[in-house]
């Protein structure tokens, strides 16, 4: 979820084309269930008494995934296949299916940044809030739980704040913009699917999510535990973006549907295995488009 140094570029780059020449690119999965259980979000969308499924415009923010970094290119942002605001046709990103593809390329903004944290929501908002959207799309978190070790995760009560305030920012700004607000996919997932290509392996040992991802195949009880630490702190946020999207009347949650997607290695990026791919970002503009409209595209 953030960015490498040029150094790394150029390893990733000569480990993708080594890797790549045996690895294939098989898509498995991303059509079951989603996951059962205690970890499993079950919350229904957040009631909203005056909703508009039709919004004449688009403005997203966010981090990698809502830039579509590395579904095109090694350690590049295609914001054309992004799920929010792109114009890729094999993607019909949320602002397409709202608007039109024509009305979506004048109408739509994407002010995501790959790396950002939920402290920079504030920001961003702040930026889309200039354009008086009728929509705002969100998708943060995943950058909060990913970093160096889980002491250096941000705190619930931080990731609470600074969400608060990027609400409170928007709403200055555009009291009645409506907002549409996807949950923390689940990170352990990720690393159970990416874990299988020997490609993904290699990759995130430049430094992708170590809190999850490094010693990928380790399962001795510090790795397991530590995996599911991060993975507790995913499932907390999530309760943070359901809780403080429930107080305010144009705001809907997805209700857990991101992250009780079930990513296969097809929707997931064949250069680092992580971020989604193509067909990944098709799958979050389709849960976005329903939880917007309450219909399947």
């Amino acid at each position: 979820m953030r960015k490498l140094g040029h150094r790394s570029r150029t390893v990733l780059a000569a480990a993708a084309v080594a890797v790549l020449g045996v690895a294939g690119c098989d898509a498995v999965g991303g059509d079951a269930p989603g996951p059962s259980g205690a970890g499993a979000q079950k919350a229904k969308p957040s009631p909203t008494p005056t909703w508009d499924s039709s919004p004449a415009s688009v403005a997203a923010v966010g981090d990698s995934i809502t830039r579509g970094f590395d579904a095109c290119a090694v350690l590049t942002d295609c914001p054309e296949v992004s799920w929010a605001t792109g114009g890729s046709a094999e993607v019909d990103s949320l602002a397409v299916r709202l608007l039109g593809r024509a009305k979506a390329a004048e109408r739509s903004w994407n002010y995501a940044v790959t790396g950002a944290r939920m402290a920079d929501l504030p920001g961003q908002m702040g930026q889309a809030a200039a354009r008086r959207p009728d929509l705002v799309a969100v998708m943060v978190g995943a950058n909060d739980a990913c970093r160096a070790s889980t002491a250096a995760m941000t705190s619930v009560t931080g990731f609470r704040a600074d969400f608060e305030d990027a609400m409170s920012t928007l709403r200055r700004a555009a009291p009645k913009a409506q907002v549409y607000v996807a949950s923390v996919p689940s990170l352990k997932r990720l690393w159970s699917e990416g874990r299988t290509n020997p490609l993904g392996k290699q990759v995130w040992k430049l430094g992708i999510c170590p809190s999850m991802l490094g010693d990928a195949d380790a399962l001795d009880a510090a790795a397991t535990g530590r995996r599911d630490t991060v993975e507790k702190r995913v499932e907390d946020y999530n309760k943070v973006l359901e809780s403080v999207c429930a107080k305010d009347r144009h705001c809907r949650f997805d209700g857990g549907a991101v992250y009780d997607y079930r990513f296969g290695t097809g929707q997931l990026s064949h250069w680092d295995w992580f971020h989604p791919s193509v067909n990944g970002q098709a799958r979050l503009a389709e849960i976005a488009y329903r939880t917007v409209t309450g219909k399947r595209a």
